[in-house]
């Protein structure tokens, strides 16, 4: 029996040909048999993120699911080898594993994201994740997609006549309060005050 992997038809820079998935392969994805490393890689089109099937990070969605028969055609598409399996054997550079996480954030930061998630994407521990980010980015996650979220507020407030409700919907803060207490503390100013401030600037 053979499954066949569907695309997303999102855009997606990690999107590959549609690959053919054996039976025997997902059901050793899902169940971390290592009895199969070095025989296929799997990459998660979503992430950007190759494994070895043994890997114990949590279990992906089938439909991201591609192929690969090494590491080198992993890489050729640049997908980044997880930092928890190290499927090309080498140690993860902290640089590279952070710009996993936010490049995830600049396509996701509209969705409910916690450091769970962030962790559970870069295949990686909470804690560790948060340390390093902070090391990196000189910012923590949450600190960072808000930043991301007040700035497509910006953008949002200057160019169309959304309400500040919709505006912080749209950027993944659907209570309005605590939009206006998040974009405040970022900016100096309400959203509204913020959009009036900009129209007289015009």
């Amino acid at each position: 029996m053979r499954l066949e992997v569907i695309l997303l038809e999102s855009p997606n820079p990690y999107q590959t040909n549609s690959v053919p998935i054996d039976e025997k392969q997902w059901n050793a994805i899902i169940h971390n048999d290592s009895s199969f490393d070095g025989k296929f890689y799997y990459g998660v089109k979503t992430t950007g993120i190759f494994c070895r099937p043994s890997c114990k990070s949590k279990a992906p969605k089938y439909e991201n699911v591609t192929i690969f028969n090494n590491p080198e055609e992993a890489l050729a598409l640049h997908f980044r080898p997880c930092k928890r399996c190290k499927p090309t054997g080498e140690r993860i550079p902290d640089q590279e594993w952070i710009s996993v996480v936010t490049d995830y954030i600049e396509h996701h930061f509209a969705e409910p994201l916690t450091l769970d998630i962030l962790a559970n994407v870069s295949h990686g521990s909470p804690y560790h994740l948060h340390r390093v980010f902070k090391r990196i980015t000189g910012l923590t996650p949450v600190e960072y997609i808000q930043e991301k979220r007040v700035t497509q507020a910006r953008k949002l407030l200057e160019s169309t006549r959304l309400t500040v409700t919709d505006i912080g919907r749209q950027v993944g803060i659907a209570n309005p309060a605590y939009f206006i207490t998040v974009f405040r503390k970022h900016t100096g100013s309400t959203p509204a005050n913020y959009r009036e401030q900009r129209r007289d600037q015009s």
